[in-house]
């Protein structure tokens, strides 16, 4: 007699195996919610449970007291990375240091170079047929974040670039700050692109630098300017630069005086700042940020939340944020006062910009009281000159549409 069975039913032995092996399978997924690192994982993001990639808010950022240089916030304070125009805060330092060995004066005459006006980048137009004071650069290179003036200043304070980067270096070495090379006087990236070739530093040595600034030169009568004007008196009104400050949290986030932004693709947007609140001055450095405005909130609520922790200091006042306009010709032809809309460029060709959005949550504030007056007269003097008389006019075409830092 014969069994007749249904095909569409496996035999038990062959179920048992097939469930067996759903079970393997199951054990060796992640678990629900896990976060696991992908092929497409990069420095600086990390990959939520759908495998998606979610930005990180900067690389590393420290913050530390100016008054003693103790440190009230780390987070990968020593990450490596390229400060992109950050690193004109050291050009700033040895330009003051050439000015306070009587080398040059903030009246020298500087005359511009093809190189300079070839640097590309944040610029203020410079051009071979122009002369300006020193002065006039420092102002060019800490509000504008201009690359053709901190390429002008680099040649104006040292014999050539190569011996200006070499002391730049020297300088880091005796400030303590370890980890960090410079090859340029503006930050921009090298030809090659390479991040091993570009500018190098860490927001802990950056910390160092800016602290040492702010205790003994007078960069805040710099970096506090929110509007000026550059050009005026030795090009024609209508080529006059009306620069912007880069920093977006200038008269927006109480007590901020400085210092310095930079961005390129290789670095990310960076940020070395500085205010004063109850008697305390802070410095905050992050760096690697994914965009201008995700930084300037990050060091914005680093302030917020380390201030609300300190007892009241002795510090003195933040400098008063300032801005001053260009002249223009109004229609009776007599001159008054203009604004002219020459916005920033990219601390590298192509950059996106950066100014804070019109819905950011950072609201403007009013301006911090004025500062006493300092016990000696730092090396570096704000008080604007008008250049020698000498200083030709040139005429020459109008600067090309840049895009906004």
């Amino acid at each position: 007699m014969s069994i007749r069975t249904n095909p569409h039913i496996l035999p038990r032995a062959t179920l048992a195996a097939f469930l067996l092996l759903c079970a393997a399978i199951t054990a060796l997924q992640p678990l629900t919610g896990a976060t696991t690192p992908t092929r497409n994982s990069k420095p600086g993001t990390r990959n939520s449970s759908d495998g998606k990639a979610v930005a990180a808010t900067y690389k590393g950022a420290i913050v530390i007291n100016a008054a003693d240089g103790e440190i009230l916030f780390q987070d990968n304070p020593d990450t490596l990375n390229p400060p992109a125009s950050v690193t004109k805060l050291m050009t700033f330092l040895i330009v003051h240091d050439a000015i306070a060995a009587g080398q040059i004066a903030l009246d020298t005459p500087v005359p511009i170079t093809v190189e300079d006006s070839k640097i590309g980048g944040t610029q203020v137009w410079l051009d071979p047929r122009e002369t300006f004071t020193v002065r006039e650069l420092l102002y060019a290179m800490m509000i504008q974040s201009a690359n053709d003036a901190a390429s002008a200043l680099a040649h104006a304070a040292a014999p050539d670039r190569e011996t200006f980067v070499a002391r730049m270096n020297a300088r880091a070495r005796q400030l303590g700050m370890t980890r960090t090379t410079f090859v340029t006087p503006h930050g921009l990236p090298p030809p090659t692109r390479k991040i091993a070739d570009s500018d190098l530093t860490t927001p802990r040595d950056l910390a160092t630098l800016a602290r040492h600034l702010v205790d003994n030169t007078d960069i805040l009568a710099y970096t506090s300017i929110a509007l000026r004007a550059f050009g005026q008196g030795t090009r024609p009104p209508d080529k006059v630069i009306q620069m912007k400050n880069h920093n977006n949290l200038l008269g927006k986030i109480p007590g901020v005086d400085g210092l310095k932004t930079g961005f390129t693709i290789g670095a990310g947007y960076c940020l070395a700042a500085t205010a004063v609140r109850n008697g305390n001055r802070l410095i905050a450095v992050t760096m690697g940020s994914p965009d201008a405005k995700s930084r300037d909130l990050k060091i914005a609520q680093l302030l917020d939340t380390v201030f609300a922790k300190l007892p009241p200091g002795n510090a003195a006042p933040a400098t008063p944020v300032t801005s001053t306009r260009a002249p223009k010709r109004n229609a009776a032809g007599a001159f008054g006062f203009r604004l002219l809309d020459a916005p920033a460029a990219p601390d590298s060709p192509g950059a996106p910009a950066t100014a804070v959005a019109a819905d950011s949550p950072i609201a403007p504030v009013s301006p911090p009281p004025a500062p006493a007056p300092p016990a000696s007269a730092p090396p570096i003097a704000p008080p604007p000159a008008p250049p020698p008389a000498d200083f030709p006019t040139v005429t020459f075409p109008a600067p090309p549409p840049a895009k906004r830092n």
